[in-house]
């Protein structure tokens, strides 16, 4: 009995080496540690949040960001914001990387840009559907502190919607992301018209 208890616990550890190996551990650091600028970030519609990757799979691999615009349930046009493939410069030479991203949704406009410890992205920008009001910007952790991500996988890592609304007037942001549904089936299976999902891929 004690000899098939070892074995498990055995097997449990290295079950754990392995998925801590072959997956990237992904942390989050919300905009500004100063209230008075986040009040103002938030009055002008402006989202800041930094991604943090860890893992020894990330070591000699890049990264490629898009965003994907759904329309009426439909993928409407992908976008590349940043491709590390272009230049072995971009190659990420450790177990850790951190990118800052920042959106701006003003003027009928969703604004993006990327900031790495190598670059910064060119700024992008797309047309809304809706009052700029209406979009806001929402990751997926949830109350979830870290999310582990597949390398050579494309990843949703943002979702840029305007709420569910149901039969009584109420919206929800946060039932849409939360719910785990695929990012892709938002529109269809919670009634948005519109909204837009920011993705990473490492390889």
């Amino acid at each position: 009995m004690k000899s098939r208890i070892s074995l498990c616990i055995v097997l449990t550890f290295l079950t754990s080496i392995a998925f801590a190996q072959n997956n990237i551990r992904m942390t989050y650091d919300y905009g500004s540690e100063s209230k008075e600028l986040l009040d103002f970030t938030d009055f002008e519609n402006i989202f800041v949040e930094q991604l943090n990757f860890q893992g020894q799979a990330l070591a000699g691999k890049t990264y490629i960001i898009g965003l994907e615009e759904y329309e009426n349930g439909k993928l409407k046009d992908t976008t590349m914001l940043f491709d590390g493939a272009e230049d072995d410069y971009f190659k990420i030479t450790s177990d850790s990387e951190s990118l800052k991203f920042f959106f701006k949704l003003a003027n009928g406009k969703l604004k993006t840009f990327v900031k790495g410890k190598k670059f910064g992205s060119k700024k992008a920008y797309f047309n809304l559907k809706t009052v700029e009001d209406a979009y806001i910007l929402k990751d997926f952790f949830g109350s979830q502190k870290e999310i582990f991500l597949k390398p050579f996988v494309k990843n949703a890592v943002f979702a840029i919607i305007s709420p569910t609304v149901h039969a009584d007037g109420f919206g929800s942001y946060c039932e849409v992301v939360q719910s785990g549904v695929n990012p892709e089936d938002f529109g269809n299976q919670f009634g948005i018209p519109h909204y837009f999902l920011v993705t990473i891929v490492f390889r």
